[in-house]
């Protein structure tokens, strides 16, 4: 079976084509912003221009923008190839990333909104041990951490916590290891996991 990788829900956009679980092809570019633009020929440079029986797809949280992106493209293609597509946690894959290091247990840190960062905790074997949080910095940094922290703000984190932690040099998510993902964490439900409430309310 073919799987079709895509991850764009942080400055960095990649896409992996694997066949029977082996990787294929991969691309991955740290564009700050432009993956609406970069995501579609990315895939087109893959093997058969990509073409999978199953595409998973990064459900955030992190760019609200980049998460639609990829969603509507992975929507989009699932239609054209009558593919399943199938999301996941973006910080899931960032800790499984970097779960080699240490006894295998991960904090991973993320840019958010407004100052804030996404946070959550990952077992040994990949489980979340809580949900995503979004904290100011401080915060962040006065709540437990596991034993390797992982993330595009792992270093700043790491900076303010007394020594112990290894700091892993993972930053960003990169679907070439979309497959060391726990299945478990797959969802059929294609919802944006946006990771802290929205900014707008209504008027009460």
């Amino acid at each position: 079976m073919r799987i079709l990788a895509i991850e764009t829900a942080t400055e960095a956009c990649s896409v992996a084509l694997f066949d029977d679980g082996v990787l294929v092809d991969a691309r991955h570019e740290v564009l700050g912003r432009g993956h609406a633009e970069r995501l579609v020929p990315m895939i087109a440079e893959l093997p058969d221009k990509g073409r999978a029986d199953e595409i998973r797809v990064s459900l955030g949280p992190g760019s609200f923008t980049g998460v639609r992106i990829g969603l509507a493209v992975a929507r989009a293609l699932g239609i054209a190839w009558e593919a399943r597509v199938r999301g996941y946690p973006t910080l899931a894959l960032v800790a499984a990333m970097a779960r080699d290091a240490g006894d295998g247990s991960v904090t991973a840190c993320m840019t958010g909104g407004h100052g804030e960062w996404f946070v959550q905790d990952f077992t040994a074997d990949g489980s979340p041990s809580g949900k995503v949080v979004s904290l100011p910095p401080a915060q962040a940094a006065e709540r437990p951490v596991q034993s390797v922290i992982a993330g595009s703000k792992a270093e700043e984190l790491h900076a303010l916590l007394p020594p112990g932690n290894a700091l892993s040099a993972v930053r960003l998510p990169d679907a070439r290891h979309a497959l060391k993902l726990d299945p478990a964490l797959l969802r059929d439900e294609l919802a944006p996991l946006y990771g802290r409430p929205p900014d707008a309310k209504l008027p009460g």
